[in-house]
């Protein structure tokens, strides 16, 4: 796999490492914070604000690593503090800390992502995008197989022990801040601006990017507005009946489902079109809610999950690669990090959304909104025409 170099190996195993870390808690969090006072109502606002400002640092960290030319620092920032906050969340248990720790973890993942997502991008040619995005995509998911894995055995052994498990997974996140310090900036990307940057100067781009960009960005946001997090599901899944171990063990499917698809996703998407990968990934993300929506079997609820974990392999890397296939390689870490931006604070008013049905109608109202509006996006990618690569060079002699 020439395509896989060292590069793209460190940043993965790095994600692999962090994700160990994070999802080691993602699938207690909604438990854990529900034992400590938050309502599903503010479980749901605190994951949107949490993402929000996440987003808002991708973007301007994002458009920061295009105009100084520099990739690495903003990787190993980024993940030393995502794993400073892993024992944060032990120390603190009132809101407004819970809170502070909660939103460093995401702050820590908007430093890195558009510098490391450019990274692997500069690592690919337009043939290959899928394959790489896929693999690290694969690479990072293994964690999310692993983190869940270590929890329900720490909690096989020590049930409602979720305190120490917050310091455990400081562990696997100072292992990859470790891994991090073998990156290397190859060399510097062109830019022409030296500037500084404000907060929300990276949405200037938007306007100054390309149609396709827009075309492609507004499919998937509007696409992100009803795409609330994760933790719905789980909560379903356990008012369905499942016990706590269950719903870890359907989290930990899930991933492993995402891990072992999201390579060959890629590689399927660099030889049929991400446009037409992409769409099989929304088409099963309608399919899974509608199914939660109105299904409550034990049996059924692990198949919608095995459709979740394939619907995230088709979307995630895919989107990215398109995303960085359509734009300047100058302006890659802006246009991924401008995206992101806009999504996370799409994924605010989604998770605030889907809180908000929940309360105050029930599940069904929640997550059949959800569906029908993915099947609206799903004719919207059908009709709209965006190409999914564009010879940058050939476009500038035109």
């Amino acid at each position: 796999m020439r395509y896989i170099t060292r590069t793209v190996w460190i940043l993965s195993i790095v994600s692999l490492l962090t994700d160990t870390a994070s999802e080691m808690l993602y699938p207690v969090m909604p438990i854990y914070l529900k034992s400590i006072g938050f309502s599903i109502l503010l479980i749901g606002i605190l994951e949107g604000l949490a993402e929000a400002t996440a987003g808002l640092s991708k973007g301007y960290f994002g458009h920061l690593s295009d105009l100084s030319g520099r990739r690495v620092p903003f990787v190993q920032l980024g993940y030393a503090l995502s794993a400073l906050s892993k024992p944060l969340m032990a120390v603190f248990q009132y809101p407004l800390w819970v809170f502070f720790a909660r939103t460093l973890d995401r702050f820590g993942k908007g430093i890195r992502t558009g510098a490391r997502d450019a990274m692997l991008s500069d690592e690919a040619r337009p043939q290959s995008k899928g394959k790489v995005f896929g693999f690290h995509r694969s690479m990072d998911t293994v964690g999310a197989v692993l983190g869940p894995s270590l929890a329900l055995l720490y909690l096989t052994y020590h049930p409602q022990d979720y305190r120490t498990l917050f310091f455990i997974a400081f562990l696997p996140g100072l292992a990859a801040v470790l891994a991090s310090l073998r990156l290397r900036d190859h060399r510097r990307v062109e830019t022409s601006e030296t500037r500084t940057v404000s907060i929300f100067g990276f949405l200037k781009y938007w306007k100054l990017s390309p149609a396709e960009y827009r075309k492609l960005a507004t499919g998937l946001l509007v696409f992100t507005l009803f795409n609330s997090s994760d933790v719905f599901l789980l909560l379903q899944a356990r008012q369905s009946g499942l016990e706590d171990s269950l719903v870890i063990g359907v989290y930990i499917f899930y991933n492993l489902v995402f891990a072992l698809f999201a390579f060959p996703m890629g590689i399927l998407a660099d030889r049929v079109g991400l446009k037409k990968v992409l769409i099989i990934g929304l088409t099963l993300f309608a399919a899974v809610y509608y199914g939660m929506a109105f299904l409550t079997n034990l049996y059924f609820i692990f198949g919608l999950f095995f459709l979740y974990g394939i619907y995230a392999a088709a979307t995630e890397g895919i989107s990215k690669a398109w995303i960085s296939n359509i734009t300047d390689p100058k302006d890659t870490a802006t246009a991924i990090g401008t995206f992101a931006g806009l999504q996370s604070i799409c994924t605010l008013v989604a998770s605030s959304l889907t809180g908000f049905l929940w309360f105050h109608f029930n599940t069904r109202i929640a997550f059949f909104t959800i569906a029908v509006a993915t099947l609206l996006v799903i004719v919207y990618f059908l009709i709209m025409p965006i190409p999914e690569r564009i010879d940058q060079r050939q476009k500038a002699e035109a």
